[in-house]
């Protein structure tokens, strides 16, 4: 076997391996950003603890094979990235999201999370969903309000018992 087809086989298996730990992938198409615009999008997907990477769309069509992305071939045509998320599988999308409404080059072609396929305008959505922290708060504040009426009126009620 050529040294050059072991390292294409090597590459496949750690782009195979890169969505098989992923809970979802955002391909996106980074044509038209300049070097500081494209600097700016990976620092904002390491920040947001998001590996943002390019491949070639041929190898990355032999890695999906198995790994419960093979939707995402469809999206793989001209230069590419894609942007893991492991631990936020809605992070990736919300990075992207918020890129591109400042700079309309970087074009969000689609992803795949929690095993579902998504085209760009349901990423785009998934991307306002708010976080589940967030979602967990609200919840927690709708709870928590009738509770404290319920304690403020019978507090009241007490107080006018005893006068």
């Amino acid at each position: 076997m050529s040294k050059n087809r072991e390292l294409k086989e090597l590459r496949v298996s750690e782009i195979r391996d890169r969505f098989s730990r992923a809970k979802s992938a955002v391909v996106v198409d980074y044509r038209g950003l300049n070097v500081a615009e494209v600097t700016e999008l990976r620092n904002r997907f390491r920040e947001s603890e998001v590996e943002y990477r390019v491949f070639k769309n041929r190898l990355v069509k032999l890695a999906l094979e198995g790994t419960g992305f093979e939707e995402l071939e469809s999206e793989l045509t001209g230069p590419n990235a894609i942007a893991f998320g492991y631990d936020d599988a809605v992070k990736p999308a919300k990075v992207a999201r918020d890129f591109s409404k400042k700079n309309t080059k970087l074009e969000i072609k689609g992803g795949i999370v929690e095993n579902v396929f998504y085209d760009a305008s349901g990423i785009k959505a998934i991307a306002d969903i708010p976080s589940r922290e967030t979602l967990i708060a609200k919840f927690l504040g709708s709870v928590q309000s009738p509770i404290s009426k319920l304690a403020y009126v019978l507090g009241v009620l007490a107080e006018k018992e005893e006068a």
